[in-house]
Order: structure tokens, then C-alpha cells, then sequence
């Protein structure tokens, strides 16, 4: 994932990234960090869910690929 800012399209670094994905036997990821280019590498598989930053949701619909939020 990668997390821009709005305003400025610049990439927001150090901020803290989790995604809650749908389904009974999903769960929630563990927090991991933005890089100095605002991206997070995690390794689950596809689905549909929610991406949270800094505590707050940031996207909702599917999750896969590159998702840019």
C-alpha cells in the first residue's frame, strides 16, 4: 500500500498502517509503518476490507495489488 497526501500528492512517511479484512476467518493485520516513500509491503492474500492509518479508515472495497490511499 501506499498513503499520499491529498493535498500535495507527496508520500506520507511513518504514518501507521493496518487493514481489517471481511470475512468470519480474516482478522485484522498487524500495524506496520509507512517507508520514506509512504509505502507498507504486507503479504496477505486479496480481499475485500478496510485500511486504516494513523487509527482512522483511509479505504474501504477491495484489497489487492498496489492499493494507493
Amino acid at each position: 500500500m501506499k498513503v499520499v497526501w491529498k493535498a500535495t500528492g507527496k508520500p506520507a512517511k511513518g504514518k501507521r498502517m493496518s487493514a481489517a479484512f471481511d470475512g468470519m476467518f480474516r482478522g485484522v493485520t498487524r500495524g506496520l509503518y509507512t517507508d520514506a516513500d509512504g509505502n507498507e509491503d504486507f503479504d496477505y492474500d486479496p480481499g475485500c476490507g478496510t485500511i486504516f492509518v494513523d487509527g482512522k479508515t483511509a479505504y474501504q472495497g477491495r484489497i489487492e495489488g498496489r492499493v494507493v490511499v
